[in-house]
């Protein structure tokens, strides 16, 4: 495994006490000086772990005060950048592989416009189903741009987060995009993994989500069975 540089460290250290509201909107984060002594780090290297915090937008650094803590709208449930457990909570939401990862040409007709370097790529592709307390709710098909993600397809997503997968092994935040949301009725096979009968309605999601990597973009199409759990979120 590669091995971790000592400013992302920092960076994960400080990125989980603001996400977890150690440090709320508007705090100040202790000085470059005081985290060189509390964490036992040199000042380029503290630099560069609040530069990244700032670029991924978790601070904003104020000349003459310092790094202010800035909050992504993250915990918007199914309709932010966080992911499905933000959507519901963690208790008891498990998830179920239905096509492990594989690298695969993007299909035709790919629901948002691709650059020459995705379509050259192609991306890595790969089916879930998320359930809470044995219901399932989401049936989730994700595309991943293949742009330098090495050994991805051979990593554990069962029960797993793919945001913290690409946060933990490949340094990838998601920052923002785009969607599209609308209500249709289930297709046959869409009724067979939500368990819902043929031509109920499920909410339908489109995405396209930019990361802090160049020409990386995660896009997914995500059917929402919402027959028991709402969708919902505070921003």
């Amino acid at each position: 495994m590669k091995k971790v540089p000592q400013y992302r460290k920092l960076y994960e250290t400080l990125r989980k006490h603001i996400v977890e509201n150690i440090y709320k909107e508007g705090d100040l984060l202790p000085s470059e000086n005081e985290l060189c002594k509390l964490y036992g780090m040199t000042r380029p290297t503290v630099r560069q772990s609040l530069g990244a915090l700032a670029n991924d937008g978790y601070i904003r650094k104020h000349q003459g005060k310092g790094s202010i803590v800035h909050h992504l709208p993250r915990e918007i449930g199914i309709l932010s950048v966080s992911g499905t457990t933000s959507a519901v909570g963690d208790r008891n939401l498990r998830t179920r592989i239905i096509t492990k990862p594989i690298i695969k040409p993007w299909d035709e007709g790919f629901m948002f416009p691709l650059s020459e370097l995705e379509k050259e790529s192609g991306c890595i592709y790969m089916e879930r189903l998320r359930l809470l307390d044995g219901i399932p709710i989401f049936y989730d098909i994700s595309y991943i741009a293949n742009v330098n993600l090495p050994r991805i397809t051979s990593r554990q997503f069962e029960d797993k987060s793919l945001f913290q997968i690409l946060r933990d092994n490949y340094q990838v935040e998601i920052k923002g995009g785009e969607q599209r949301i609308k209500a249709i009725p289930s297709s046959l096979k869409i009724g067979r993994f939500l368990k819902i009968k043929r031509g109920e309605p499920v909410l339908h999601l489109e995405r396209k989500m930019e990361t802090n990597v160049d020409d990386l973009f995660l896009y997914s199409s995500i059917y929402c069975n919402t027959e028991k759990y709402s969708i919902y979120g505070t921003f």
